[in-house]
């Protein structure tokens, strides 16, 4: 993972599950866990950028 990818999870989530996945449901779910708590989009974009 690069700086620029963890910056991405950290400041803006949804971004960084959109350039590593694409739209789809990854992105959906990021994008709901970011609106209803944003500490959980977090952390679901660096689970989804540390998969293979």
């Amino acid at each position: 993972m690069s700086l620029v990818e963890i910056l991405l999870c950290i400041f803006l989530p949804p971004v960084a599950v959109a350039i590593k996945k694409g739209v789809g449901l990854d992105l959906l779910i990021n994008i709901i866990c970011c609106f209803f708590f944003w500490i959980g989009g977090v952390i679901h974009a660096f689970w989804v950028l540390n998969q293979k």
